[in-house]
């Protein structure tokens, strides 16, 4: 167990500064909370005005207390609070929370207050937790050190759940969900402003619980990436989900969030991109975290996407296929000797191909769902069961259909989902264990969700043995020109169109001999990156004189706008089946990342890309160009052959080695377009831009 867990989550003995006889203000709760859920460690208020406060000696300062205690919460507020930090700090204590808000949160004053009392703290070996936080709530060892009102509303059951949140609000509604289903949590712990300890070391804390089996996370920015990815590797180490919220995906959002704990916001993009590269499922809200707890904690881990739908109800079947498709997974094509199966199982009028239709015949059967489930089950394509019953009560035996389904699923080890809007029916299956939700949107949604985070969480991981070692020119500011920028990317193995840099007219001249026509002639500064919005590019040009008359123009140009003049290029024309764009930049959090997607001149106004995040593999850009909107371009249509994907996957991945490679000092790549072919016949880079990083 590491030392911050020992010390904040399991602590020996615990001291509240600011203790309080009233169970309702934040120096009382912590008190009430551990005397009631079982704490066996010292608590020691800290009150100098009362003698006793809950049955407790109180004590005038820490100074006073026979021992130094494991951790110390801070529940007074203003100066008091950067005293007690102090005074804290001055006795030893490994943890403190601090609760008061009104530091990192609220601008330059308050952050320097709030970075004097992390100073304090560290320079004393003492973690810091807070300020503004709601504070931390171990219920396996009874240590809560919080004040939230949840844990009134609804009173804690230990469960193999934690929650990690930078926001209490977060971390109490997560809570209330999960208990509202009859789930117990362990861990509940807000991390508030993160003047020190952060969320991504709590959920490390967290993980490394062995009663953990599910780790929840609402975080408005991730300030510690590698400790998140090092606890999202061990998490998959040992089979454990990680479901995360990331608020602040709009502008707006993020405003909020920065204003809510002072904490700078992450591009949503790249948030998407690690949590998928480190196996982390993101949802939208807590409701969508606790609607799908009860199927993570079943153990479900599905083989495949294949969904067999069975009702009562030919409308339901059909909108469970509807449901199935919006959520990306198929129906599974039953056999022949399966459907032979399933259908002398069942009325002649029912239907047997999936979706199966057990028609109204279940009320004068009831064990019909029991005599379907098996007879499916053999079936190889058969991966998910749902069963969708919009009606039933009077006449059915419900309780029949919850146990054949549930002796079912534990029996094969397939998941199965109910829907059932009427509580009559529901309560029988929850009963049973079965995950039951009130109708098909949701619980198909659960089901894709599980799904697709086990495929995220067993896939092949990529690994990049060695990166190329790459050198930008020692005095290079800004933007390197197109020559030596196209230049480094070709010394990588990243295939580039053959040009030459010309400083004459008859340089230029010769260089269309050499190229061949029709080439492209364009003027080359490093001053200049976007050449076509100043009128510096020509295509199809077909002759020696028209290179030379372009160049003199370019030139000339070149000089009354007063830039650099590197030269001018004559390149060969490369044309492709489509343009691509791949690009590349230093995330100030997150570093290298790469992005993929459709190109040409409208990149920006049409936004149709994905982003990785390195090491990555040609799989993986495969897989990321299947989401774009063009993704139906890939395979060919109207006509057309599939495109060279593979080609273009080696650009990708060379360019994520090269940035990676760089180590810090490329900015960004930025290429576009990247010709792509029909399979087979490759990809080209014609145009390319790199970004050397500020000294």
């Amino acid at each position: 167990m590491s030392d911050l867990l020992t010390s904040a989550l399991n602590p020996r003995s615990v001291a509240i500064v600011g203790a309080s006889e009233n169970i309702h203000k934040i120096g009382g709760r912590p008190i009430h909370y551990m005397q009631r859920h079982g704490y066996r460690g010292t608590i020691y208020p800290i009150n100098p005005a009362r003698e006793e406060v809950q049955g407790h000696k109180s004590y005038a300062g820490l100074a006073a207390l026979p021992e130094v205690p494991d951790l110390a919460l801070i529940a007074v507020g203003g100066d008091k609070t950067v005293a007690a930090v102090e005074e804290c700090a001055a006795r030893g204590v490994k943890s403190a929370v601090v609760i008061a808000s009104g530091f990192g949160e609220t601008g330059p004053a308050g952050r320097e207050l709030q970075d004097h009392m992390v100073a304090t703290a560290r320079a004393a070996g003492m973690r810091l937790y807070g300020p503004n936080t709601q504070g931390l709530a171990n219920f396996g060892t009874g240590a809560i050190a919080g004040f939230s009102t949840m844990f009134i509303e609804v009173p804690p059951m230990d469960g193999p759940v934690g929650i990690v949140s930078q926001s209490g609000g977060m971390s109490a509604m997560a809570y209330g969900l999960l208990r509202g289903r009859g789930l117990g949590v362990r861990h509940v712990h807000a991390t508030g402003n993160e003047a020190d300890v952060t969320a991504s070391e709590m959920a490390w804390a967290v993980a490394h619980d062995p009663d953990v089996r599910l780790l929840l996370l609402y975080l408005e920015n991730i300030a510690h990436p590698e400790m998140l990815a090092a606890t999202a590797a061990y998490a998959r180490e040992r089979d454990l989900p990680i479901v995360a919220v990331k608020a602040g995906r709009s502008a707006s959002g993020q405003k909020a969030a920065s204003s809510h704990t002072g904490a700078l916001a992450n591009e949503d993009r790249t948030v998407d991109a690690f949590f998928k590269h480190h196996s982390i499922w993101r949802v939208r809200d807590p409701h969508e975290q606790a609607r799908a707890a009860h199927a993570y904690l079943k153990g479900w881990r599905p083989e495949g996407r294949r969904l067999v739908v069975i009702s009562n109800s030919g409308a339901s079947c059909v909108m469970g296929a509807d449901a199935a498709e919006d959520m990306g997974l198929s129906l599974a094509e039953l056999s022949p000797a399966t459907q032979a199966d399933v259908a002398s199982k069942l009325p002649g009028f029912a239907t047997a191909s999936n979706p199966i239709d057990v028609t109204a015949a279940l009320l004068s059967n009831s064990g019909l769902f029991g005599d379907v489930l098996p007879a499916v089950a053999q079936d190889p394509a058969a991966d998910l069961f749902f069963l969708n019953i919009p009606v039933a009560g009077a006449g059915y035996d419900v309780e029949r259909f919850a146990r054949d389904a549930a002796a079912f699923e534990a029996a094969t080890g397939k998941p199965v989902a109910v829907a059932a809007w009427q509580e009559s029916v529901a309560a029988p299956f929850r009963a049973h264990g079965i995950a039951t939700f009130p109708n098909e949107g949701e619980a198909i949604a659960v089901l894709a969700q599980v799904t697709g985070h086990t495929t995220l969480m067993r896939r092949p991981r990529a690994t990049w043995p060695a990166l190329p070692q790459v050198q930008v020119p020692a005095d290079a500011q800004g933007f390197l020109n197109e020559v030596d920028s196209l230049g480094l990317l070709a010394r990588h193995g990243v295939p580039t169109v053959p040009m030459h840099l010309c400083c004459t007219a008859d340089e230029a001249r010769a260089a269309l001999d050499a190229i061949g026509a029709p080439a492209v002639v364009k003027a080359c500064s490093a001053e200049v990156p976007h050449k076509s919005e100043h009128g510096l590019v020509a295509l199809n040009v077909q002759t020696r004189e028209q290179a030379a008359e372009l160049f003199e123009r370019f030139w000339a140009k070149m000089d009354a706008m007063g830039v650099q003049r590197d030269g001018v290029i004559v390149a060969a024309t490369r044309k492709g089946q489509h343009e691509f764009m791949v690009g590349a930049r230093m995330d100030p959090i997150f570093g290298p990342v790469v992005v993929v997607g459709d190109g040409g001149k409208y990149v920006e106004a049409l936004k149709d890309c994905a982003v990785l995040l390195p090491p990555f593999s040609e799989a993986d850009v495969q897989a990321a160009l299947r989401t774009l909107r063009i993704a139906p371009l890939l395979d060919g249509v109207r006509g057309e052959p599939p495109l060279d994907v593979a080609a273009l996957s080696r650009v990708a991945v060379a360019v994520g080695q090269v940035i990676a490679g760089a180590g810090g000092a490329i900015a960004s790549l930025d290429l576009n377009p990247v010709m792509v072919g029909a399979a087979g016949q490759g990809a080209v880079v014609v145009d390319a831009l790199v970004e050397v990083s500020k000294a």
